[in-house]
């Protein structure tokens, strides 16, 4: 028989639990899939806004918006419309209910317990699927699905209980698919990090410069020679890097940072000929700094005063 199971509402930035259904299966395959639910909801700032994952007699689907997430397990042969209609009715309600400051703020799990008598309400209308009177928002959301599918993860990218395999959303376009790097959202920029983003984005833009002279004096003078144009424009590649990293995490971040100052050093070392003592000292400085702001800009950890 084709039904929902259970349904929670958890917070994106770090899985906090807000509210959720009552179960009572107890079965095998029921308890694997509460796992699944707690290792999903530690990495929900990782994935898309919609996904499925398949888990054997079971499919978990999830959407988040505005910083909130709204999950739902049923069996493997429920719809997959109504499954996201189930879900876009969750977060409609849940939205027009609660203040967006008070999610935020939340710090105790299940703080928002009460919203699970709507949950249940509307789990029951959706195992009856004769009662239900909504064609209109099933043929949207139908279409939606066409246009933009849910990404489909698999059980082999979930990993170990204690948390599974990075996965990453750089480009994700509603086709199915996630490809590049993992990210996960940094702290808060701060002053000195802005001030450090600044000067890298300002050494680059003098490399580059002085990269177009060095072409220009390259065409007029044949013996010039071609490996200062290199040099500036590495320089260029790697300041702008160090904006990248600042702003965005990757896998090993920290050491990124520290080859690209290395790079900027050995091109301004190269480019000694062509620099003052005072322009050496700045470029080689501002590498130096942005290293270091890279380095304190930490990834955003979970709320100590709670436990998925």
């Amino acid at each position: 028989m084709s039904m929902i199971l259970s349904a929670s509402v958890v917070r994106v930035r770090d899985g906090l639990p807000l509210s959720a259904s009552t179960d009572y299966d107890q079965s095998t395959g029921m308890q694997e899939c509460r796992k699944y639910f707690k290792m999903l909801s530690k990495k929900l700032s990782q994935l898309p806004d919609r996904c499925t994952l398949k888990a054997g007699q079971y499919n978990i689907n999830f959407i988040s918006s505005l910083g909130v997430s709204y999950m739902m397990l049923c069996t493997e042969n429920y719809p997959s419309v109504l499954a996201f209609c189930f879900l876009d009715e969750l977060q409609k309600e849940f939205i027009t209910t609660y203040n967006m400051m008070k999610t935020n703020t939340a710090v105790r799990p299940y703080c928002f317990i009460e919203f699970d008598n709507f949950i249940q309400r509307t789990k029951q209308r959706y195992n009856n699927t004769r009662s239900l009177s909504t064609k209109m928002n099933l043929a949207d959301m139908q279409t939606e699905i066409k246009l933009r599918p849910p990404y489909q993860i698999s059980l082999s990218e979930l990993g170990s209980a204690n948390g599974f395999a990075h996965l990453s959303m750089a480009e994700y376009k509603g086709t199915g698919k996630i490809s590049a790097a993992p990210h996960q959202r940094l702290e808060p920029v701060t002053l000195p990090g802005i001030v450090s983003f600044v000067l890298s984005l300002l050494c680059g833009a003098l490399n580059l410069i002085r990269g177009f002279h060095a072409i220009e004096s390259l065409l007029q003078n044949e013996g010039e020679d071609f490996s200062y144009v290199i040099a500036f424009f590495l320089g260029t590649a790697a300041c702008l890097y160090q904006c990248y990293l600042f702003v965005y995490y990757t896998g090993w971040r920290n050491a990124k940072s520290f080859l690209t100052f290395g790079l900027i050093c050995l091109c301004n070392m190269y480019l000694y000929e062509l620099r003052n003592l005072w322009q050496l000292f700045f470029h080689v400085t501002v590498g130096a700094f942005s290293t270091l702001q890279i380095r304190l800009r930490h990834p955003q950890g979970k709320s100590p005063d709670y436990n998925v």
